[in-house]
């Protein structure tokens, strides 16, 4: 193990690599359950089937950034691309599940393609630095967005479209049952700020718990709440297991390439571009996402080489490539490098052997399923607020005195939850950047591929919209 990670010669011990590997597990666990509930939302996908999916995937790709770049991070599901996934392609466009899949399957070729024939860096540049920037503070208020929504914090409203929902019992409109779910939604969130302010580490997930417990607790106070809770708990592990072989594993081979019902109601040529477009969203947010997180992690950690440049970088990307595309065969969206491996690493993690050790807790919670499917939605929109909000952080890099840069930032930030769609916002920022800078007599200083990226935007407007 000593000559495999090396892990005198990086200044570290075993000792204090199995603590940051189990740092990191306990930051991002959430993704379990929040990855899981969220895809619960469509139809012909169970939370058992799609837990054991990210579960699986998270081991895989943490395992493989460990044994093929020897760094001390973890992968799994992305935060946004999940959203992208289920409230964007399937619910807005209309491709089912196992479609959606096929996405995520071309993504992750993509990547390993760019990757080793070193394209990767052209898509990249080619992506005005504005909207690079913009991008996760953008999917940031996507994913809070949604958190809202599900909390049912945020509900419809038919004169201004949302509002917030009611809390006045005397109003005879809405009882303590309603109300209750709220306030647990708020007080998880709460504790999550003041856990982390206070240094805690995992306070995503302890939040969550602190929230279920709370809501279960208050359950007592709300009339036959827990009529048939009994006869619903089932603790079978091996249940999820054969949820996950008849629902996601292999759907993307199946039934992923049969577009027969999204073509009863739309051309060839709209599916066409549809698959192009979208594929090259979840390709651009999961290249960005990997690229900052990889330099963000390792910088907190002093982990750069003396150039500023993320040790085995390539080999990294690839173990994140690989990964996406083992997501899509078990079933779950884009596979992506975590920022909360950063935890990890402020205990001390420098190997590979961290990533080890979070992957093993990865196989292990795999028989979990039953305790995780107890937490309530309530629970779990808190820890997607919070993610949200992190994901902001960015927004300040954006030189927002400059117009040529803060209109294509803006666009980018704001049309990416006001139309619930991540691939709009990109476009939107990528095409008024194009715009301004044609108008504004640079238009030589706009890369080809910029040029590439912005017609085949418009096309999908004039197309598929």
């Amino acid at each position: 193990m000593e000559k495999f990670f090396r892990v005198k010669e990086a200044g570290s011990t075993v000792k204090t690599e199995v603590l940051a590997g189990v740092t990191t597990f306990m930051t991002m666990a959430y993704i379990l359950v929040v990855n899981s509930r969220m895809f619960a939302e469509l139809p012909g996908v169970s939370y058992q089937a799609i837990y054991i999916a990210t579960a699986i995937s998270a081991c895989i790709g943490t395992v493989l950034i460990g044994l093929l770049a020897n760094l001390p991070l973890a992968q799994a599901s992305a935060m946004g691309s999940n959203a992208f996934f289920v409230y964007t392609v399937c619910m807005g466009f209309g491709l089912s599940y196992a479609n959606a899949l096929v996405l995520i399957l071309l993504d992750g070729i993509a990547f390993i393609l760019l990757t080793v024939t070193g394209l990767r860096k052209k898509i990249f540049e080619a992506i005005p630095k504005a909207v690079r920037v913009a991008i996760p503070a953008g999917i940031g208020l996507f994913i809070a967005f949604i958190g809202l929504q599900d909390s049912g914090l945020v509900v419809a409203d038919p004169a201004t479209y949302v509002n917030l929902a009611s809390f006045n019992l005397l109003s005879g409109k809405v009882s303590w049952g309603n109300i209750m779910p709220l306030l647990v939604t708020f007080f998880a969130l709460i504790v999550i700020a003041v856990l982390t302010c206070r240094g805690i580490k995992g306070a995503v997930l302890w939040g969550i718990l602190g929230g279920a417990a709370l809501y279960y607790l208050l359950g007592f106070t709300v009339p036959h709440f827990y009529a048939g809770f009994a006869d619903s708990l089932n603790f079978n592990p091996f249940a999820a297991f054969r949820d996950f072989g008849t629902q996601a594993f292999g759907r993307v081979f199946t039934e992923g390439f049969d577009f027969s019902a999204y073509l009863a109601d739309h051309s060839n040529m709209e599916l066409v571009i549809l698959i192009a477009t979208s594929a090259l969203a979840f390709c651009l947010v999961d290249m960005f996402d990997t690229i900052g997180t990889l330099y963000g992690a390792c910088a907190r950690g002093n982990l750069l080489t003396d150039e500023g440049e993320v040790p085995n970088m390539d080999k990294a990307m690839l173990a994140d490539a690989v990964a996406t595309t083992c997501g899509a065969l078990c079933g779950t969206s884009t596979v992506s490098s975590y920022v909360e491996s950063s935890a990890g690493i402020a205990e001390g993690g420098k190997t590979g052997l961290t990533s080890m050790v979070t992957g093993a807790l990865f196989f292990i919670s795999l028989f979990f399923s039953p305790v995780a499917s107890l937490v309530p939605g309530c629970a779990t929109a808190a820890a997607l607020i919070y993610v949200g909000i992190m994901m902001m952080n960015c927004a300040r890099n954006i030189d927002w005195l400059k117009t040529e840069e803060a209109v294509p930032a803006f666009l980018t930030l704001a049309m990416m939850p006001l139309t619930y769609n991540i691939s709009y916002g990109i476009a939107f920022g990528v095409i008024s950047h194009v715009f301004i800078s044609v108008f504004t007599g640079r238009a030589r200083e706009i890369k080809p591929a910029t040029w590439v990226v912005a017609v085949l935007f418009i096309v999908m407007f004039f197309v598929t919209h």
